[in-house]
C-alpha cells in the first residue's frame, strides 16, 4: 500500500535514502497488514513481523523505531489508499454538481468494501497507538470526510444545494461513517444486499438529505 510521506516523516529512520525508506516502509506495512488480521496487533511480534518482511530485527529497526511505529505506519496507509481513490474519482468527473458527490460517494463505499478487513483493523487497533499518533490519524480521516464536506460546500456556492455548514459537516461525517458501516456490518448486509445495491439504497438516503433549489 502507499504511504503518504507527509504524515510518516517523524518516524524515526536511521537511513538517509528517502527513497529506500519509502519502499522498505511500504513492505513492512503489507506484511504487518496481513499479520495484525491473522494474528492480532499483541500477538504479531517485531521478530515474527523481520520474518515475514525478509529483514532481520536489526534492519527492521533501521526503518522504525517501534512496533507502535509499524502500527502508527500501517494506520496512515489505509487511510492513503482511501484517499487516493477518492481523489481519482474526483479528477476522472467532469460533470461537476451532485453528480461529483454521488461519484466520490461511490469510490468511497467501493474501497470500504474492498479493505474491510483493513478498515475493521484500523478502528480495533488505533487506541493503542501514542497520543501524538492517533492525532495523526484522525487528521488523516478528517481529511477524507473533507471531500466530502468540500464536494457539498461546492454545490452551496453553485447555488444547487440550500444547507448551513453545520448541517453539511455532518452529513460529511454521516457519510464516512456510512461507508465503515458496510465493513463492521458486512456479515448481516451481504446476506441482503451486495455492494452495487448498498451503494444504490445509502447515495438514494444520502441525497435525499441534500435539497436542491
Amino acid at each position: 500500500m502507499r504511504i503518504a510521506t507527509k504524515d510518516t516523516k517523524e518516524v524515526a529512520t536511521q537511513i538517509k535514502n528517502q527513497k529506500l525508506v519509502e519502499e522498505r516502509r511500504r513492505q513492512i506495512v503489507d506484511v504487518a497488514v496481513k499479520l495484525f488480521i491473522k494474528h492480532g496487533y499483541h500477538k504479531t511480534t517485531t521478530r515474527i513481523l523481520a520474518k515475514e518482511t525478509g529483514l532481520s530485527i536489526g534492519s527492521l529497526y533501521e526503518y522504525v523505531s517501534t512496533k507502535d511505529d509499524v502500527l502508527y505506519l500501517v494506520c496512515i496507509a489505509i487511510h492513503t489508499e482511501v484517499e487516493q481513490a477518492l481523489k481519482k474519482a474526483l479528477a476522472k468527473n467532469t460533470m461537476g454538481g451532485r453528480e461529483a458527490l454521488t461519484e466520490i460517494v461511490r469510490a468511497y463505499f467501493l474501497v470500504c468494501n474492498r479493505m474491510s478487513d483493513h478498515v475493521l483493523l484500523m478502528y480495533q487497533v488505533t487506541h493503542f497507538l501514542p497520543e501524538k499518533w492517533q492525532k495523526k490519524v484522525l487528521e488523516a480521516e478528517l481529511r477524507i470526510t473533507n471531500l466530502f464536506i468540500d464536494a457539498m460546500l461546492q454545490l452551496k456556492k453553485e447555488g444547487k444545494l440550500t444547507l448551513d455548514d453545520g448541517t453539511i459537516n455532518l452529513i460529511g461525517h454521516n457519510i464516512s461513517i456510512i461507508g465503515h458501516t458496510w465493513a463492521f456490518r458486512r456479515w448481516y448486509f451481504a446476506k441482503h444486499f451486495n455492494i452495487e445495491q448498498y451503494i444504490e439504497k445509502q447515495t438514494e438516503f444520502i441525497m435525499g438529505f441534500l435539497p436542491e433549489n
